[in-house]
């Protein structure tokens, strides 16, 4: 896009951001949300559960390191428009194969920045997430915020069936185009997975998943089965694997009965474990409900509480919706964990089941691994499993 092309952000009460385009020319209405995490832009970029949401930046500058094949979360970006108050004018890093801005245009996904993002998302924080259109094409302020009113809610909405899988397949561990091999720093092996020799076949469900999670699958010990969002349990059982996994995604998890019903099939007889989505699906097959929170939780510095242990993680986040405690009570499920900001759930199990879950995300991709371990314990939880001892 030509350099100080005028863009407009305006949100359904009637507010008007202006700033400078890049990336696509187009207008995209949907959800303005808020991220706070400090790098990580193409991941977040990149994660399907973005699906329908327009994402602000709160971090000052992005596009400095550019775009590389390995940091993509999915097949290019989900998310519908991109806030920032600065875009980097110069792309410094090694593994860079193009610029922020070349990146977006190519993909077909508009973005504003020289917005005072600090203004929007202490609205954001106050107001809640509103539904909004962005433009980096000659839009008038009355039609922009009338074409923002217009868009459809993000509850109720199925944006699964948009993001997932359109068929059975295997995730290739020997192909280097899915990026398996753990990155680390060189001289060091600090934060190295050892993977067992003992492998597991699980049944992934494709909810709209982040590929680090497939990554992480894989150097925990386990063979990557990846299934769409509508299969049924009857298919999964054909494949004979020994666990299921359920992956994040966009969207409302009340608008979702055919993966609750699915999962609800599932439950007596296999190891489930849950990320994001994935919890909240665990949530309704387990007979309890969801609500949509003000404003969510999207970034790499969330803290949550282990109640069983009082051990605290930092974590990334990025959902829109939480498990009511409440509606689990009479269901047989545990909370496990808490975050320390709102207090919302971040994680449950059930007593008998060999069932567990948690509302954030373990895989960072951006953010801390503090919860990588979590991968571990569903290793262990399926191995016991076909022991007989659970």
């Amino acid at each position: 896009m030509s350099a100080h092309q005028p863009a407009i952000l305006a949100l359904e009460d009637g507010s008007v951001f202006r700033g400078i385009a890049f990336g696509a020319a187009a207008t995209i209405a949907g959800e303005c949300v808020f991220n706070t995490s400090m790098t990580g832009y193409q991941e977040i970029l990149t994660d399907p559960s973005y699906f329908g949401q327009i994402v602000t930046m709160t971090a000052v500058q992005i596009g400095n390191y550019g775009i590389n094949a390995e940091d993509e979360e999915h097949a290019g970006p989900k998310a519908s428009g991109f806030v920032v108050r600065e875009v980097s004018p110069i792309v410094s890093n090694w593994r860079s194969t193009m610029s922020l801005d070349a990146y977006l245009e190519k993909h077909g996904i508009p973005g504003i920045s020289e917005v005072d993002t600090r203004a929007l998302t202490k609205k954001l924080r106050v107001d809640g997430a509103l539904k909004c259109c962005l433009s980096t094409l000659p839009l008038s302020d009355t039609e922009a915020v009338a074409r923002a009113k217009a868009w459809q809610d993000m509850a109720g909405s199925d944006y699964v069936k948009d993001t997932t899988c359109a068929a059975p397949y295997h995730w290739q561990t020997g192909d280097a185009s899915r990026h398996n091999t753990q990155y680390l720093p060189v001289g060091t092996t600090q934060g190295a997975t050892v993977t067992p020799k003992k492998k597991f076949r699980v049944a992934a469900f494709d909810y709209g998943a982040k590929y680090t999670i497939f990554r992480k699958l894989v150097r925990h010990g386990f063979e990557v089965h990846v299934f769409p969002a509508t299969a049924t349990h009857e298919q999964v059982r054909e494949y004979g694997v020994d666990a299921v996994f359920l992956s994040n995604g966009p969207g409302d998890p009340a608008a979702l009965p055919y993966i609750h019903q699915t999962v609800t099939g599932l439950l007596p007889d296999y190891p489930i474990f849950g990320i994001c989505l994935g919890h909240q699906m665990l949530t309704h097959a387990l007979g309890g409900t969801t609500f949509k929170l003000k404003f969510g939780h999207r970034g790499g510095n969330q803290p949550v509480k282990n109640l069983e242990t009082g051990k605290v993680s930092i974590t990334a986040q990025n959902h829109g919706f939480a498990t009511d405690p409440k509606s689990l009570e009479k269901r047989g499920a545990v909370v496990t964990e808490i975050n320390l900001n709102d207090r919302t759930v971040e994680g449950l199990r059930h007593r008998e089941l060999p069932v567990f879950s948690v509302q954030y995300h373990p895989e960072a991709a951006p953010g801390p691994n503090d919860a990588d371990p979590l991968f571990t314990d569903f290793y262990h939880l399926v191995k016991k499993r076909k022991a007989g001892k659970i």
